[in-house]
C-alpha cells in the first residue's frame, strides 16, 4: 500500500516537473508550426494556426499556474552545460503574465482580421503569411523567456525580419516603402544593441544574464569600472529604443501600421514593440541589476524621452486626417507612458509599466482590427471627412471603436484609467516632488489630448450623414462584396458568409473588449501578478 502510495505521489510530481519544459516547447513548436504551414493552403493554415494558438495558451496558463503556485520562477537548461557557459530559459510569474496576454492578442488579430487578409495578400501567398506569423510568436515567446543576452539578440532579428514580411506582403507600393524604412532603422537598432551585447560581454566575460549582473555588482563599488557599463548599457537602451518606437525614434510608426494589413498592424502595434521594450527591462533586471540601473543617469533620460513622446504624440496624432495615422501616433504616446514607467523607478514604477503594456497592447490591436470595418462602409476610405456615420453603418465597429476611444482617454472602468491611475500612485511613491510633479502634469496634458482626438472620431462617426464619402465607391463596395469573400450567387450563402465574417469580428472584439474590462475593474489581479512576478525577476 506503501509502494502504491509513493508511485502515485512520484507521478504527480513528474506531471508537474513536465511543466518546467513548456516555455522551450512555445518556443520549438512554434519554430516547426512555420514550416508546417508552407505546406498547407491559405485557409487551412489559418485555422491550423488558430488551434495552434490556443494550444499554447493553454501551455503557458499551465507555466503561470505552477510559478503563482510555487511562489518562484525556474531555470531550464538547454543541453549539458550548465552556467555560465551553456543556455537557459528562465520563466517566472511575469513573463507568463505577458506570454499569456500576448498570445490571446495574436489568436483574436488573426481571426478579427481574416476578412481583410484575404484581400490585402495574395492568394498563393496567405499560407506564407502564417508561416510569418508562427516565426514571429516563436520569435516571441524566446525574448519572453530567455535568460541569455545573446539568445536574445538572434530573436530579436527573428522578429524584426517577420515584421518586415507582415508589413511587405501586402504588396502596394507604400507598404514597401514603409517596410523598407522600418528595415532600415530596425537594422540600425539591431546593430546597436548587438554593439552593446559584445561591449557587455568583454567587460563581464559572460552572456547569461545572472553571471554577467553578479560580475557587474562586484565592479559597482568603482566608479572608473562603471563607466564603460554604462556606455554599453547606453547603446543597448538607444538601439531598443529606435526598434519600440520612444520618442525621438517614432516617426516610422504613421507609415508601418497604417499602411499594414488589418492582423500586421494589430500584431506589430500591441505586441512587437512591447517584445522590445520588455527585454529590454529584463537587461536593466537580470544583467546591470535593479539597484545599480536606479543610480544611472539613463533612468532619468528615459522618464524625460517618455513624457516628451506622451505629449509629442498626441500632438502629432491631433494633425492626422485620416483614422489609422492618428491610431498610430498615438502608439508614439502609450509607448511613452511605458517608459515613464520604468524611468519613474520603484516597485510601482515597474508594476505600472508592466500593466500598461498589457492595457495597451489588448486596446491598440482591438482599434486596428475596427477601423476597417469602419472604411469598409465609408467607400474604403480611412479620412476621417469620409468616416461621417459610419458607425451606424457598421454598428459593430462603431461600438467597439467608441469603448476603446473611452479607455484610450481614462474613463473609469476601463484598462486605461487603473493605468493611468498607477502611474500617479508610482509618483506619488517615489518622493521625489519633481517626479511627482512632471508625471501628475504629463498625465493631464496627455489624457486631454487623448480625448481631443479619440473623442472627434468618436463624434463623426455617430454623426449622421456620409459626409464627404465617394458615394460611386461605396455602391462599388456594395456590388463587390464578393471580393471580402461574400459569396453573392445565392441569398442563402451570402447570409451565411455574412454572418461568418461577423462572427469572426465579434469574438475576438468580445475576447478583447473582456479582457480590457478585466483589466480595469479588476486591476488589483494582474498587479498582484505583476508585483509576484517582480519580486522573483531577478
Amino acid at each position: 500500500m506503501m509502494s502504491i502510495f509513493c508511485r502515485n505521489i512520484r507521478r504527480r510530481t513528474d506531471d508537474v516537473d513536465i511543466i518546467r519544459n513548456f516555455p522551450l516547447f512555445t518556443i520549438v513548436l512554434s519554430l516547426f508550426s512555420g514550416v508546417f504551414c508552407t505546406m498547407l493552403k491559405g485557409k487551412t493554415a489559418k485555422y491550423y494556426t488558430l488551434i495552434y494558438e490556443c494550444l499554447l495558451i493553454v501551455l503557458v496558463s499551465f507555466v503561470l499556474w505552477y510559478t503563482y503556485r510555487t511562489g518562484d520562477s525556474f531555470t531550464y537548461t538547454m543541453g549539458e552545460f550548465p552556467a555560465p557557459w551553456g543556455n537557459e530559459i528562465r520563466a517566472g510569474v511575469l513573463e507568463a503574465t505577458l506570454a499569456l496576454g500576448f498570445l490571446i492578442i495574436i489568436f483574436c488579430s488573426v481571426m478579427g482580421g481574416w476578412k481583410f487578409l484575404v484581400v490585402d495578400v495574395d492568394e498563393t501567398k496567405v499560407n506564407l503569411y502564417f508561416t510569418l506569423i508562427n516565426l514571429l510568436t516563436a520569435a516571441l515567446m524566446a525574448m519572453i523567456w530567455t535568460n541569455d543576452i545573446f539568445t536574445g539578440y538572434v530573436f530579436l532579428e527573428i522578429m524584426t525580419l517577420t515584421s518586415c514580411g507582415l508589413m511587405i506582403v501586402r504588396e502596394i507600393g507604400r507598404t514597401t516603402l514603409a517596410a523598407v524604412r522600418y528595415m532600415i532603422l530596425n537594422l540600425l537598432g539591431s546593430g546597436l544593441f548587438l554593439l552593446g551585447v559584445v561591449l557587455l560581454y568583454d567587460i563581464t566575460g559572460h552572456l547569461l544574464m545572472v553571471p554577467m549582473q553578479e560580475n557587474i555588482a562586484t565592479m559597482a563599488s568603482t566608479y572608473a569600472a562603471m563607466e564603460p557599463v554604462t556606455m554599453s548599457l547606453g547603446i543597448l537602451t538607444i538601439g531598443l529604443s529606435i526598434k519600440s518606437g520612444l520618442f525621438p525614434f517614432h516617426f516610422w510608426m504613421p507609415d508601418t501600421y497604417g499602411w499594414s494589413t488589418p492582423t500586421s498592424a494589430s500584431i506589430l502595434s500591441s505586441i512587437v514593440s512591447k517584445a522590445y521594450i520588455f527585454l529590454l527591462f529584463k537587461i536593466y533586471y537580470r544583467c546591470i541589476g535593479i539597484e545599480i540601473f536606479e543610480n544611472l543617469p539613463i533612468r532619468k533620460i528615459l522618464f524625460i524621452l517618455g513624457i516628451l513622446g506622451m505629449i509629442f504624440g498626441s500632438i502629432s496624432a491631433i494633425r492626422k486626417t485620416s483614422v489609422n495615422r492618428m491610431v498610430a501616433y498615438s502608439s508614439a504616446a502609450q509607448i511613452g507612458y511605458i517608459y515613464m514607467g520604468i524611468g519613474i523607478g520603484g516597485m510601482m514604477g515597474y508594476t505600472a509599466a508592466m500593466f500598461h503594456i498589457l492595457v495597451h497592447a489588448v486596446t491598440k490591436s482591438l482599434l486596428f482590427l475596427t477601423t476597417p470595418r469602419l472604411a469598409e462602409v465609408s467607400g474604403d476610405s480611412l479620412l476621417f471627412k469620409n468616416l461621417q456615420g459610419s458607425a451606424h453603418r457598421a454598428k459593430d465597429a462603431g461600438m467597439v471603436f467608441l469603448l476603446c476611444s473611452l479607455s484610450m482617454v481614462g474613463i473609469p472602468i476601463f484598462a486605461g484609467f487603473s493605468s493611468k491611475l498607477m502611474f500617479a500612485l508610482s509618483a506619488a511613491q517615489s518622493d521625489n516632488m519633481k517626479i511627482l510633479f512632471l508625471t501628475m502634469s504629463a498625465l493631464a496634458i496627455s489624457s486631454v489630448l487623448n480625448a481631443l482626438y479619440f473623442l472627434r472620431t468618436v463624434i463623426r462617426i455617430y454623426t449622421e450623414g456620409r459626409g464627404g464619402a465617394d458615394i460611386s465607391a461605396h455602391k462599388l463596395y456594395e456590388e463587390e462584396k464578393g471580393i471580402r469573400g461574400v459569396a453573392y450567387d445565392m441569398e442563402d450563402d451570402k447570409e451565411e458568409e455574412t454572418m461568418l465574417s461577423k462572427l469572426e469580428f465579434r469574438i475576438p472584439a468580445a475576447i478583447l473588449i473582456g479582457m480590457n474590462l478585466f483589466l480595469g475593474l479588476f486591476s488589483w489581479y494582474t498587479v498582484d501578478l505583476i508585483q509576484k512576478g517582480l519580486e522573483m525577476f531577478p
